[in-house]
C-alpha cells in the first residue's frame, strides 16, 4: 500500500500548519507555489515552483504524481485552483461555480440576495460615474471585489473620500473593480464551520477586534464569542443558509458578520476556506479541541471529519499594533504567562495601518478562565 499523496496549494506561513498536520498523518506532501523562499518550501516532502494560479500546470503535475487529494487553508485565491484541479482529478471538492461565487464579493452579494441572506446593499463600480443618479447615504464601505486581508477597504464619509476609496479598492483588486456598500453597524464576529457533503457544522464563533475606520484591520480575536444580543442557534441558521447560497458543500468556511445592538445580523462576506489570523489553524483547536486542519484534510480525502468538541476553553490572539495591544500582552505576561501558547513580539507599527500584512507581532493565548481572556481583550 503506497503512502497517500496530498497536494497543497500555497507555501506561505498560512499553509505551514497544513503541511505539518499532513506529515503527522503519514501523508506525502506535494506543495505548489511560486518560488519565493517561503517557510513552507523546505518542510514539504516535495516542492514545485509553480504559481498557484497556473492550474493547468499543477493539474498536469498532480496527474503525473498520482495525487490522492488536494487542499489549502487561509487563501481565497488558492481555493479556485484547488477546486478546479480536484474536479479534473475526480477527488472531493466544491464546484468550480462555488469558487467563482465565493471569491468574488459582487457575485456573493447576488447569491445572498437570491436566497434572502441578510447582508449590506452594494453596488459594483469601476468609477464614480457609475453612481450618477443614485442617492447615497454616508458613511459607506468601499472594497475590492476579490481580495482579503483588509486590503483596499475604506470607510468613506463624503464624495471626495469615495472617489479615493474607489481608486484604492480597484488598485488592490485583481479584476480592477470595486464594491460600494452600505455601512453595517454593530460588533464584528466570524463563524468557523466545516462542511461535508452539504451538511454544515458550526465549530465556534470568534469575536473580532479591529483598528476601526477607515481600514478595519484586525488587532485581535477571541473564542468563543460571548452571546450578546444573539444566540448561537440563531446565528447558525443564518450562516447555514448563506453557505448553501454560495454552494459551499465541502471543507472549511469562514463567515464574517456583524450583529447590531438590536440583534439584527448582516453577513459581510464568506470565505470557502478557514479563517486566517491563526483562527482556523490555532484558536479553534485551543478553544474546542477540534483539529480543524485535520478536518480539512479528511474532507479532501472524502472522509467525514470529527466535529465533536473535547475542550471548553477560551483562546485568543493579540496582534502587536499599538501601545494598547502591547499593554495587553505585558499584562498577561506578568499575570498569567502560562496562558501564552506562542508569541512573536516585534516593534510596534509606525504610522497608519492599511492591511493585515503590515502587523508586526502576535501572542496566542489559551485558558479555562474565559472571563479573564474577555476582560483582557476588552481592557
Amino acid at each position: 500500500m503506497h503512502e497517500k499523496k496530498l497536494a497543497i496549494i500555497g507555501a506561505s506561513l498560512f499553509q505551514v500548519p497544513l503541511i505539518l498536520q499532513a506529515k503527522k498523518m503519514g501523508l506525502e506532501t506535494h506543495v505548489f507555489a511560486w518560488a519565493a523562499n517561503d517557510v513552507g518550501e523546505p518542510i514539504a516532502d516535495h516542492f514545485y515552483p509553480i504559481s498557484i494560479t497556473e492550474t493547468d500546470e499543477i493539474l498536469k503535475k498532480c496527474q503525473e504524481i498520482g495525487i490522492d487529494a488536494i487542499c489549502t487553508i487561509g487563501s481565497d485565491l488558492a481555493t479556485i485552483t484547488v477546486n478546479k484541479v480536484a474536479k479534473d482529478l475526480g477527488v472531493n471538492c466544491n464546484s468550480v461555480e462555488c469558487s467563482h461565487i465565493a471569491t468574488n464579493k459582487h457575485q456573493m452579494r447576488l447569491a445572498f440576495e437570491a436566497h434572502n441572506v441578510p447582508s449590506p446593499k452594494s453596488i459594483l463600480v469601476e468609477s464614480i460615474d457609475d453612481l450618477k443618479g443614485i442617492k447615497l447615504e454616508y458613511p459607506l464601505i468601499v472594497k475590492p471585489t476579490d481580495r482579503s486581508g483588509s486590503r483596499g477597504i475604506n470607510k468613506v464619509n463624503n464624495e471626495e473620500e469615495l472617489i479615493k476609496g474607489i481608486e484604492d479598492a480597484k488598485n488592490n483588486a485583481f479584476e480592477k473593480k470595486a464594491l460600494v456598500e452600505e455601512f453595517a453597524t454593530g460588533q464584528e464576529y466570524s463563524v468557523e464551520c466545516v462542511s461535508y457533503h452539504g451538511e454544515h457544522h458550526m465549530l465556534t464563533m470568534t469575536k473580532k477586534y479591529t483598528t476601526g475606520a477607515p481600514h478595519f484591520v484586525e488587532t485581535g480575536h477571541l473564542e468563543p464569542a460571548p452571546e450578546v444580543n444573539f444566540t448561537y442557534e440563531g446565528i447558525r441558521k443564518i450562516v447555514y443558509n448563506a453557505l448553501d447560497s454560495l454552494q459551499i458543500r465541502e471543507g472549511a468556511s469562514h463567515t464574517e458578520l456583524k450583529v447590531a445592538e438590536d440583534g439584527s445580523v448582516k453577513i459581510i462576506e464568506i470565505g470557502g476556506r478557514m479563517g486566517g489570523d491563526f483562527i482556523g489553524s490555532h484558536l479553534v483547536q485551543l478553544s474546542t479541541g477540534i483539529n480543524f486542519v485535520k478536518d480539512v484534510i479528511d474532507v479532501a480525502f472524502n472522509k467525514e471529519p470529527d466535529y465533536t468538541p473535547s475542550l471548553h476553553c477560551g483562546s485568543a490572539v493579540i496582534f502587536m499594533v499599538d501601545e494598547k495591544e502591547m499593554s495587553r500582552y505585558k499584562r498577561v505576561k506578568a499575570e498569567h504567562p502560562e496562558y501564552i501558547i506562542e508569541e512573536k513580539v516585534d516593534d510596534l507599527v509606525k504610522g497608519e495601518l492599511h492591511d493585515s500584512s503590515e502587523r508586526k507581532g502576535y501572542c496566542i493565548l489559551q485558558s479555562e478562565d474565559k472571563a479573564y481572556l474577555q476582560d483582557l481583550m476588552e481592557s
